[in-house]
């Protein structure tokens, strides 16, 4: 399947409210629309995980990032610039999300992604996308397509062809707590 196709197809269903499967910047992903609290609620049930547990969403700019946080402060554009792996930051002040999606103490983890398929993809979508690795959770991460359970390819409504075919190593992204009092935290290196 083309990579045009590819796209358009797994857009189609996230408006529709659809779950998707596909290659993140990091390992593979699980997606919905993070504006639908019907399909973040579905990506909690296939992977078996309680929804206190917050998830990530991806977005393709700072721009769209803007628009889902009520104030990014200025040290994570500067931790987002100088980073040299993906790196997720966790914001407070989330806004225009799923409820479902939003943390307890109203903070989000987001993404801005660089990689080819991923950026386009929230590109098209216009939204932010959820990224939850696509795995039951407590189980291994899929660094690649072949990782991935019969019961997650399964459970999902659309499961993107881009990227099938590779064979190396993928790892999760750094994640990095920056609290609105300026106080930073790595969470993951």
């Amino acid at each position: 399947m083309k990579f045009e196709d590819d796209i358009r197809q797994a857009v189609e269903v996230m408006r529709r409210g659809g779950v998707i499967l596909y290659p993140t910047d990091t390992v593979w992903g699980i997606g919905c629309d993070a504006t639908n609290a019907e399909a973040v609620k579905r990506i909690y049930e296939i992977k078996h995980r309680d929804d206190s547990k917050a998830m990530i969403c991806l977005v393709d700019s700072d721009g769209r990032l803007s628009r889902y946080v009520r104030n990014v402060p200025s040290v994570a554009w500067d931790i987002l610039e100088l980073a040299v792996k993906p790196t997720t930051v966790i914001l407070d002040g989330a806004v225009n999300l799923a409820p479902n999606l939003i943390a307890d103490d109203g903070s989000i983890a987001m993404r801005i992604t660089q990689e080819k398929f991923s950026k386009e993809l929230c590109y098209r979508m216009q939204k932010p996308i959820v990224s939850t690795s696509a795995n039951i959770s407590g189980e291994p991460a899929a660094q690649n397509f072949r990782d991935i359970s019969e019961e997650i390819l399964k459970a999902v409504d659309y499961v993107c062809w881009t990227r099938r075919q590779e064979h190396q190593p993928h790892t999760p992204s750094s994640i990095i707590r920056l609290k609105g009092n300026g106080e930073v935290k790595i969470i993951r290196s």
